[in-house]
C-alpha cells in the first residue's frame, strides 16, 4: 500500500511560515500544521521526516527566494554603494510578494532553525545558504571599497541585515514607505564613513604602545 503523500507541498510551507511568524516557533508542530492544511499527520511524517524537516523546508524556500531577489537587485545597481543600498531594501521589495517569507527569514537566523534539529541534507543547504551569503557581502565590499577584510564587511552587514531588522522588522514597518526612506538614509549615512581604515602592520598605530 502507498504511502500518504502531501500534493501540494508550498500550501504546507504557506501554513508553517504563517504559524512561525505569527506565533512563534514553538507553534509550529507537525498536528498544528496538518490541522490548517487538513493534510494527515502521517502524510506530513511521510514528506517532511519531521517538525525540523518542516520548518527547515519552509526556511529554506523563503531564504532561496530571499536570495535570487537580492542577488537580482545587486546586479541591476550602478555601483558598488549602490548595489549596498539596493541589497538593504531588498526585505521590503520581497515583503510585497512573500510577507510571511520576509518576516520568516529576517525574524528567525538559521542557527534557531538548526537548533529544532534537522536532517543532516536540511543541515547542509541552511549552511549554504549562509555562505552564499556571506559570499554576496563580500562581493558586495569589494565592490564598493575595493576590500574583504572584516572591517569592511562588518560594514556591509551593517547595511544589508543589521539596519534592515532594526527599521523595518521590529517595528513591524516592512510595507511603510517612510520607513524605507529611513532606511535608505541610514544605509547611505554608514556607507558615507565607510569601513574602519586598515590597520597596517608597520604603521604607527600598529605599533603603538609595543616595547
Amino acid at each position: 500500500m502507498p504511502r500518504p503523500r502531501v500534493h501540494d507541498p508550498d500550501t504546507v510551507l504557506d501554513a508553517v511560515e504563517s504559524l512561525a511568524v505569527t506565533s512563534g516557533l514553538s507553534s509550529v508542530t507537525i498536528r498544528a500544521v496538518s490541522s490548517a492544511v487538513g493534510v494527515s499527520n502521517g502524510a506530513l511524517y511521510h514528506q517532511f521526516g519531521s517538525r525540523g524537516g518542516l520548518l527547515a523546508r519552509a526556511w529554506v524556500r523563503a531564504g532561496r527566494r530571499f536570495l535570487d531577489l537580492q542577488r537580482e537587485l545587486v546586479d541591476a545597481a550602478s555601483s558598488g554603494t549602490d548595489a549596498i543600498v539596493a541589497a538593504a531594501q531588498t526585505p521590503a521589495v520581497f515583503a510585497e510578494d512573500h510577507p510571511a517569507s520576509a518576516r520568516l527569514v529576517l525574524l528567525f537566523p538559521p542557527h534557531e532553525i538548526a537548533a529544532v534539529g534537522l536532517p543532516d541534507e536540511l543541515a547542509e543547504e541552511l549552511d549554504s545558504l549562509q555562505k552564499h551569503l556571506l559570499t554576496l557581502m563580500i562581493e558586495l565590499a569589494e565592490a564598493a571599497w575595493g576590500r574583504r577584510d572584516r572591517a569592511a564587511v562588518d560594514t556591509v552587514t551593517t547595511c544589508i541585515v543589521d539596519l534592515p531588522t532594526a527599521v523595518l522588522l521590529h517595528r513591524d514597518r516592512l510595507g511603510d514607505p517612510t520607513a524605507l526612506r529611513h532606511l535608505r538614509a541610514a544605509v547611505q549615512a554608514v556607507l558615507e564613513i565607510g569601513p574602519s581604515p586598515l590597520v597596517r602592520r608597520n604603521s604607527p598605530t600598529a605599533t603603538k604602545g609595543a616595547p
